[in-house]
């Protein structure tokens, strides 16, 4: 028999995670996960935010390839022929289920499912034990199955509530996060973005001033987490399937906390967003503490899926399958990967061994160069942009990226860009509705540097 659990740990950032090197204890149990299978050191997100990154997890392709490359898109479309993960479990003999919400983004994301647990509720937001208290009473009832089942969580997401017990453990009981003289809060709360986070990000959890325990609370998400993930995990043992359990867990994107003026939300191809955790656990099938360092993607999990049971891979796929790189059989993988985004923003970038290339066309509520260059080795943390200083290495960047848009369209017009001619940035759309109602324009609300901050309504966003 042969179980696959499929994890998707939304909005986690792989450098906040013990295993991953962080000092704080947020991940000790899924630190011991990973020391059980195969942890991916550098594993991307090449489509970013959460709909084109799922659409490339269960696809085994990257959005220029399916169209998808734009998160919130109301004319975004999976076309039905491209082969999808669980309708090929499921026509291999698989129980299929998902504990998910994702349809209420796209339909496509039920397809193939024979149970569909819908986790939506009377917020937004969704508390990780719902995700258990429907995962493991299905679990019970299939545990003598063969199934797939696709469990997504949302902690760490926005809005960051935390049970009050796992705060202690990264912010100093002795400091006083509503200190009024404390004034790191104001780039947030006067960033042009600022009307579309005013309810998650601030009343929510009330007239913060700290920006480090606006992070604190991100930490003590992913602890909680991670208490779910133990609880899961002895569950699986008590059933006595654990040992025939492929279980996978990955982030399908980071989070920024403060860096590149971006408050604890996921655009931006920096690290701290593309950068995910990857770890694959299958006992005596897959050794105990393997690190592989080559670069891989979202895209190489449906071919490692599908070759761990023996399935013919589909044609065109742009992943590869994981397991030479997981047996020692390679060492490295993708020579580069291909980033692109097109919700708050509109880029593409190319993340290589050692450095990361950005190039923006729409900037949004942000303000960026045309091109940034980073030196990932001397300057891990990308905060010197070296695309005037190294021209020669930008021009070659340039021509590599635009060589391989143009060989994805095949002489198609670039979906990107017809999303920006005809819809404009999703996200900033949705800014700009709310800032209709008050008489104002983008134009005016970005280009104020004074900007006052308007007793907005609660807008009640649906960021992702």
């Amino acid at each position: 028999m042969m179980k696959i659990i499929f994890i998707s740990l939304d909005t986690l950032r792989a450098r906040r995670l013990g295993c991953y090197g962080y000092q704080l204890q947020t991940s000790p149990y899924l630190d011991k996960i990973a020391s059980q299978g195969a942890l991916f050191e550098n594993a991307y997100a090449s489509d970013i935010p959460t709909e084109v990154a799922h659409t490339s997890i269960f696809t085994g392709k990257v959005g220029l390839t399916t169209g998808v490359v734009s998160h919130g898109s109301p004319s975004s479309y999976l076309k039905k022929e491209i082969a999808w993960l669980p309708d090929i479990l499921r026509r291999a003999g698989f129980t299929t289920a998902a504990v998910d919400n994702l349809y209420h983004l796209k339909e496509w994301f039920a397809r193939g499912y024979q149970y569909y647990m819908n986790t939506i509720g009377k917020t937004r937001w969704i508390d990780g034990q719902t995700i258990n208290d429907l995962a493991m009473p299905w679990i019970r009832e299939h545990k003598d199955e063969d199934f797939f089942l696709f469990l997504h969580y949302w902690d760490p997401h926005t809005p960051y509530l935390p049970p009050e017990k796992h705060i202690p453990l990264f912010y100093d009981a002795g400091k006083n996060p509503y200190d009024p003289l404390n004034k790191s809060m104001e780039p947030a709360l006067n960033h042009p973005a600022y009307p579309f986070f005013k309810y998650h990000h601030y009343d929510l959890l009330g007239n913060i001033t700290d920006t480090d325990y606006v992070s604190a609370l991100y930490d003590a998400e992913i602890r909680y987490l991670d208490d779910l993930l133990e609880e899961l995990d002895e569950f699986l043992l008590n059933q006595g399937i654990r040992d025939e359990t492929m279980l996978v867990l990955f982030g399908d994107h980071g989070e920024s906390l403060t860096e590149h003026d971006i408050y604890w939300d996921h655009c931006g191809l920096y690290e701290s967003t593309v950068h995910i955790p990857l770890i694959i656990r299958w006992p005596g099938m897959i050794s105990e503490g393997v690190r592989p360092t080559g670069l891989v993607q979202h895209a190489d999990l449906m071919p490692t899926i599908l070759e761990a049971i023996g399935l013919k891979l589909p044609e065109g796929l742009d992943g590869k399958s994981l397991w030479p790189l997981m047996e020692g059989k390679k060492t490295q993988h993708h020579s580069e990967i291909y980033l692109s985004e097109c919700a708050w923003q509109a880029a593409r970038g190319i993340r290589t061994t050692r450095y990361k290339y950005i190039e923006t066309y729409d900037s949004g509520p942000f303000t960026r160069p045309v091109s940034e260059l980073y030196d990932l080795y001397n300057d891990p943390n990308e905060e010197r942009n070296l695309s005037a200083l190294l021209l020669g290495e930008v021009e070659i960047y340039k021509h590599k990226l635009a060589n391989w848009v143009d060989a994805k369209l095949g002489g198609h017009e670039d979906p990107m860009k017809v999303v920006l001619r005809k819809e404009g940035l999703p996200f900033k759309r949705r800014i700009e509705k709310i800032l209709s109602e008050y008489e104002l324009t983008w134009d005016d609300w970005k280009s104020n540097p004074k900007r006052e901050r308007i007793d907005f309504k609660n807008s009640n966003a649906q960021a992702t």
